[in-house]
């Protein structure tokens, strides 16, 4: 199962109820490490996600349950549950890092699911590990808001994705940049295991471990690789055709991730880890939404590279199993690109409503972002407009419909020139207005969660008042709908959004 996909779901759970099943928790002890969360200080619930409650099954009244926020908060052991933290190592702005891990995260163990999937639990800013170093193993509530709001928008949008259950808070002090409040997000996902998994073992020449994990991943979350002739290539295979796939999703829903460290990145495909992310604004193909990273390793239109790089270094990671560099690299260098290329091309397709390819597209699409870029065009709202364009121009209706795709350039001659182009091009292929029009709502969003959305949840929920942090929720996770109460989310950000930024300790 794709966590990121919803759907009807058996809600009669209660929490102990939970049919645990730690596979994690099975591998030997160099693997991980068993420990009990910290518990947190008077807990108290912040914010729940529906949606992601019922991939596990729980009665809704559970989740304002007290047994909810003591068990989130890392105060109460779920039965059947081992809570670990997991060992790894990773590249960390390109350079490698060495021994990471989980550093203030707590792996429960994972529940069997009533469509017959499977989801681990995880608590994120459950107190000290082995893997902390010098930090306090706590997560603040603000990113702590953050993450939660951002990996239920991405699984609305259709990302593949982890998921937030809950977050729990706390009037603990943590200190960061100031003292700020403690704070827990529960996440699921089928695995949280890493390319710095397997980079940990490859460092230290254990060969046996990184065996050990390979046949792990297979067994339980690629079952249908166990015959194939060689598993670990059949592995590395589908770990890039699944991030190629993952990037080219990001680049067409216009997100940046702001930390793609090794260490972030999903074996599964799923967007991992959430903190200096971004969702593209005025459209800036080098815009790079995390302020701590100074060179731009990570801007957005370096995404796609830096998900080649970060296949490259799983792929050595792979290579005393492998055997041959050159099938190892060989792998990525001609998977990648194809993948990334034809799902990107597939997505930004459906964007501009285009049905029938031709082979001029990738071209038509650069035109157009290049467009975007020169008149630093809002890139959801200038997609959400395109929505309500005719395909056929020069009428007076037609040119009413155009004034609010119009208006976002500076330049309305080009965006003339642009609309002919495109409406040509729809032309060519025979396109029903009706018919594109509906197709191209199902892929725009009219609602993507923009940073000073976040921060305006947040800074409502830091003062007490959680109907901000609620609105957001439902708007984000209605990504394609009009919802004429959220307007505020689809036009011009306040003036003070200026001032954002976003850190690695967001």
């Amino acid at each position: 199962m794709n966590p990121s996909q919803s759907g009807p779901r058996s809600a009669c759970r209660r929490l102990d109820e939970l049919p645990f099943d730690n596979r994690y928790a099975r591998l030997p002890p160099h693997f991980h490490t068993r420990l009990a969360p910290e518990p947190l200080p008077a807990p108290y619930l912040v914010a729940t996600s529906a949606s992601a409650a019922a991939l596990l099954g729980l009665e809704p009244a559970t989740l304002a349950s007290e047994a909810f926020v003591e068990s989130f908060a890392g105060n109460r052991l779920l039965p059947g549950s081992e809570p670990l933290a997991a060992v790894y190592s990773g590249h960390q702005f390109g350079v490698w890092a060495g021994q990471l891990g989980d550093g203030r995260a707590h792996l429960l163990g994972g529940v069997h699911t009533a469509d017959g999937g499977y989801l681990e639990i995880q608590l994120k800013g459950a107190g000290k590990t082995p893997y902390s170093r010098f930090a306090d193993g706590r997560a603040v509530l603000r990113s702590s808001i953050r993450e939660f709001l951002c990996s239920e928008a991405m699984a609305a949008l259709g990302v593949p994705t982890t998921r937030a259950l809950c977050v729990i808070g706390s009037d603990a002090p943590v200190v960061r940049e100031t003292v700020e409040t403690a704070a827990v997000v529960t996440r699921l996902a089928p695995s949280f295991l890493r390319f710095g998994s397997f980079q940990h073992w490859a460092a230290r020449a254990r060969p046996d471990a990184l065996r050990e994990l390979v046949a792990f991943v297979i067994d339980h979350d690629r079952p249908e690789l166990r015959d194939t002739p060689r598993p670990v290539e059949a592995l590395l295979a589908d770990v890039v055709r699944r991030t190629a796939a993952l990037i080219a999703h990001w680049q067409a829903v216009g997100f940046m991730h702001g930390v793609m460290n090794t260490d972030n990145m999903s074996i599964l495909g799923l967007t991992l880890d959430y903190g200096p992310f971004g969702f593209m604004e005025a459209y800036d193909p080098g815009h790079v939404c995390n302020h701590s990273d100074h060179e731009g390793r990570y801007a957005f239109d370096a995404q796609p590279q830096i998900g080649h790089w970060n296949l490259l270094a799983l792929a050595g990671a792979l290579l005393p199993l492998i055997g041959a560099p050159d099938v190892a690299q060989g792998i990525v260098d001609e998977l990648y690109p194809a993948v990334f290329t034809d799902t990107y091309l597939r997505l930004m397709r459906a964007k501009l409503g285009l049905a029938c390819p031709e082979d001029e597209d990738e071209a038509f699409i650069d035109a157009t972002l290049g467009l975007l870029a020169r008149q630093r065009v809002d890139y959801p709202r200038f997609f959400r407009a395109l929505c309500h364009v005719r395909g056929t121009g020069g009428t007076v209706a037609a040119a009413q419909e155009d004034a609010p795709l119009r208006d976002l350039f500076f330049d309305r001659g080009e965006a003339d020139a642009w609309l002919a182009r495109w409406r040509a091009r729809l032309r060519r292929e025979g396109s029903d207005d009706a018919e594109r029009q509906a197709r191209q709502r199902e892929v725009n969003p009219k609602y993507v969660l923009r940073n000073w959305m976040a921060e305006a949840a947040i800074r409502r929920t830091v003062a007490g008042d959680g109907t901000e942090l609620a609105a957001v929720l439902d708007a984000v996770t209605h990504p394609y709908d009009e919802l004429p109460e959220y307007t505020r989310y689809s036009t011009e950000p306040p003036d003070w959004a200026a001032g954002i930024t976003v850190s690695c300790s967001s």
